[in-house]
């Protein structure tokens, strides 16, 4: 299993995530909304200004100035995608895709082959099922592995994907960022992109194999197309609902430009998302979940559909 495991994992990895790159780069931008827009206006300003040369009154006049313009509305998945297609074209909606297959390549691979080592491990020695415990155990290390290693692409990723940046591909990313902002912001959230990869690969790989054997030792179907789509479909959902408020708070962190002289916008995660939360409410921290479902589902399905052909045509090697 070792290698095998990885390899297998790996391709399936990365064929799931360039197929889904749109809706995951709709996602961040939709994230991002708000951001630099508080929800609360700022009080009215009183300017003051010196009496004129020709001015008939002896007071000085008092201007109010006019308060900020209302924060803009959210857009929605589509809008968010239909602007995108206008105002950058077709070619933006795949921005950092040689930053989601290397992502795919360090993180995935080492999640999935290290969550199938450690289920084979951890197996009931008697039965030879893994108990449920066991699943999420193992997906939260596994998960945790896979992220520490494959940081630095998920913040080349998370910047190619929100704009505003001159990024030619993933090594430029990653090499500008060093060069400019140190080495150490390649890590820069790390402990949220850890958290969110422990969360995300335990309900993800633990509700898929849970799903799945619930799905055959009920006889509802049998080990084929139909029983992966469903099993992998109910899995993406619950991963979607476990993950989103992380990775919100994961997207700020690192998206976040830090300049010398100048305080961060963010000290770190916790306080990230108490400014989140106080400028623009609790559900913010949701923000995007419909293009993250609408992303993680089909992720999921394309995943493991394609993790198990993968797995008939290598089950004699």
């Amino acid at each position: 299993m070792g290698i095998k495991g990885f390899v297998e994992g790996g391709v399936a990895s990365i064929v799931a995530g360039c197929s889904t790159h749109p809706l995951d780069l709709i996602k961040v931008r939709m994230q991002l909304q708000g951001e630099n827009n508080p929800a609360r206006a700022a009080a009215p300003q009183r300017i003051h200004n010196l009496r004129p040369a020709f001015a008939f009154h002896s007071h000085s006049a008092t201007l109010v100035a006019p308060p900020p313009p209302a924060a803009a509305a959210r857009a929605g998945p589509i809008l968010v995608g239909v602007k995108i297609f206008q105002t950058e074209g077709v070619k933006a909606l795949f921005s950092g895709v040689s930053a989601t297959v290397l992502r795919q390549t360090l993180y995935s691979t080492t999640r999935m082959g290290l969550y199938e080592i450690l289920k084979v491990r951890w197996a009931d020695s008697n039965s030879g099922n893994l108990p449920l415990p066991r699943k999420i155990l193992a997906g939260l290390v596994a998960g945790g592995v896979g992220a520490a290693v494959g940081n630095p692409a998920d913040v080349a990723m998370v910047r190619m994907q929100a704009g505003g940046r001159d990024y030619k591909n993933v090594i430029d990313a990653i090499t500008k960022m060093a060069r400019s902002e140190g080495v150490l912001s390649l890590w820069r959230g790390s402990s949220l992109t850890v958290n969110r990869a422990m969360i995300v690969t335990a309900s993800q790989l633990a509700s898929y194999d849970q799903f799945k054997e619930a799905i055959l030792d009920r006889h509802l179907m049998k080990d084929g197309l139909g029983t992966h789509v469903t099993a992998s479909f109910a899995a993406g959902f619950v991963a979607s609902v476990a993950s989103n408020p992380i990775d919100v708070i994961k997207t700020r962190v690192m998206n976040m430009k830090v300049e010398a002289g100048r305080d961060p916008p963010y000290t770190g995660a916790l306080d990230c998302a108490l400014k989140t939360v106080r400028a623009e409410g609790p559900m913010a921290l949701y923000k995007g979940f419909i293009p993250t479902i609408s992303r993680q589902g089909p992720f999921t399905v394309v995943l493991f559909v394609t993790l198990e052909q993968i797995r008939k045509v290598l089950k004699d090697y």
